[in-house]
């Protein structure tokens, strides 16, 4: 028994030595400082999933802002200086943005891939998300999530006279179950069957989607989804509803969930419904937080909440919307949304504190990279990565870069600020939770429309309290680090009631 045991170590031993000295890739002439980690295939993996941002601020102090780190297979250059992110962005035509992210897309959802270069659609995806999210769509997409945003809290209002004057309830379980039914409702319509099946329906989809939400990390890590059954369950049972048999049933369905439906007319029923997952979780998994820490940010600052209910009280008079005691709706246009500076300020420095991207391309070829420090020889297959939390935290960029300033990007005039510097430098980017060049989220001018609208009405709705007036900051979930903005680790209970107008 001994010598068995004995053997397999020795064999074991030599499979590692055999690793290290073969499987180690070698830093050449030219490429940047190497980190290989210690573990085969995973390589930093570990140290970087457990804490990112100290990982990377470590080893750029150690290598400086350009180095390589192998991570689950992949060897990825992290790019850390902000003044070199515009240089990165104009090496576009050696980059594959979409590989990665088509590939991650159809893993975790269980679609085929729909990048046109895999032959099951001619269409350019992002192009059709740019002419359902934005421009005259925009318009029309907005208005419908202020009208279902106003429908989910009505309800609230309705059922008032059961509940006591005060209602006590977790701040971000709350923004979780209002964001996620008027994000729904706005993609995939209204329910035909009436409010009772809509509810039901909304219910059961909320549970399931916390479900699938909470294994995400795992899938873009490269895990298979069976080894979550009630994840999987909880994804399968999503997409059900949404196959066109289903959607059928609802009116006043998107624009954008109707010209994916014609776009991926390759797919069948199931694969589209998938698909329309993908668009469900883009749209929510990283708003939902979003509007948590806006919310948070600005009701535990009595300057941030003075400077935005004046500022919502003004728009609204300005656009001759009155608040009543019947509850008629508010309708502002995107344009006297886009004009709220101190909301827009309020939005930007809570995602500041919040975000936490990871901008990735992939090398299509062999070539060099010219930054700011040098010029640097990247591999085919390579990734590139922008990690922009170690700029969102530079005090040189942004002083005491751990408190939250509401009015951090207002300028003297009370406008929207925009220069911010670096070593004396303008940077022109300094502010990228949303990504960058090809890879930047064609859907956040609705996000943000959507975190306004909702502050709007609770600014306007509810009186609004802490229960703890000086509760501490929850700490970010980094389990979710790359993946955009950070949901907070504890629950922040507040108190909110109606007001008697």
């Amino acid at each position: 028994m001994m010598t068995i045991s004995l053997i397999w170590g020795v064999v074991i031993v030599l499979c590692c030595c055999l690793w290290l000295i073969l499987g180690m890739r070698r830093r050449q002439m030219g490429e940047p400082p190497l980190e290989n980690g210690l573990v085969p295939y995973l390589g930093c993996a570990l140290q970087f999933g457990a804490n990112p941002l100290e990982f990377l601020r470590a080893n750029q102090k150690k290598h400086g802002h350009i180095f390589t780190c192998k991570l689950m297979g992949n060897y990825v250059h992290f790019i850390t200086n902000p003044l070199s992110y515009q240089k990165v962005l104009c090496h576009g035509k050696y980059f594959d943005w979409k590989k990665f992210h088509f590939t991650t897309s159809a893993k975790a959802f269980g679609h085929r891939s729909i990048d046109p270069s895999d032959g099951n659609t001619t269409e350019n995806i992002n192009k059709t998300f740019i002419k359902t999210l934005q421009g005259d769509a925009l318009n029309s997409l907005s208005e419908v999530m202020m009208e279902n945003l106003q429908l989910v809290m009505k309800l609230l209002v309705v059922s008032k006279s059961k509940m006591p004057v005060w209602v006590t309830e977790g701040m971000y379980s709350f923004c979780y179950r209002v964001m996620f039914e008027a994000g729904y409702l706005t993609l995939f319509g209204r329910d035909l069957s009436g409010q009772d099946a809509q509810k039901t329906l909304i219910l059961s989809n909320l549970d399931n989607f916390k479900q699938f939400d909470k294994i995400f990390p795992a899938l873009v890590a490269g895990l298979p989804i069976h080894v979550f059954k009630t994840a999987h369950h909880a994804r399968e049972k999503l997409a059900e509803g949404l196959k066109n048999q289903n959607l059928g049933k609802r009116y006043h369905i998107s624009e954008l969930i109707r010209f994916m439906n014609d776009t991926l007319y390759t797919l069948d029923d199931m694969e589209k419904a998938k698909s329309h997952l993908a668009l469900l979780w883009a749209s929510l998994a990283n708003t939902i937080p979003a509007t948590f820490w806006s919310l948070f940010q600005m009701i535990r600052s009595p300057e941030a909440m003075k400077a935005a209910m004046e500022e919502v009280n003004l728009t609204l008079k300005n656009a001759g919307q009155e608040i009543s005691s019947e509850h008629s709706p508010i309708c502002l246009n995107p344009v006297q949304l886009n004009d709220m500076p101190v909301l827009d300020s309020i939005i930007k420095e809570s995602l500041r504190l919040s975000s936490a991207s990871l901008n990735i391309r992939t090398a299509k070829e062999d070539f060099t990279l010219h930054l700011q420090e040098g010029s640097f020889n990247i591999r085919k297959d390579d990734i590139i990565a922008l990690y922009p939390q170690l700029m969102h935290l530079d005090p040189e960029i942004y002083p005491d870069p751990l408190a939250f300033k509401y009015d951090r990007y207002l300028d003297e005039d009370g406008k929207t600020k925009t220069n911010f510097y670096r070593n004396g430098i303008k940077l022109k980017y300094y502010y990228m939770p949303f990504g960058s060049g090809a890879t930047m989220c064609p859907g956040r001018l609705f996000a943000v429309h959507e975190i306004k609208q909702f502050l709007i009405l609770m600014l306007t709705c509810f009186e609004l309290e802490l229960v703890e007036s000086h509760v501490k900051c929850p700490p970010l979930d980094q389990s979710r680090a790359g993946l955009g903005i950070l949901p907070p680790l504890n629950d922040v209970e507040f108190k909110y009631k109606f007001k008697h107008l």
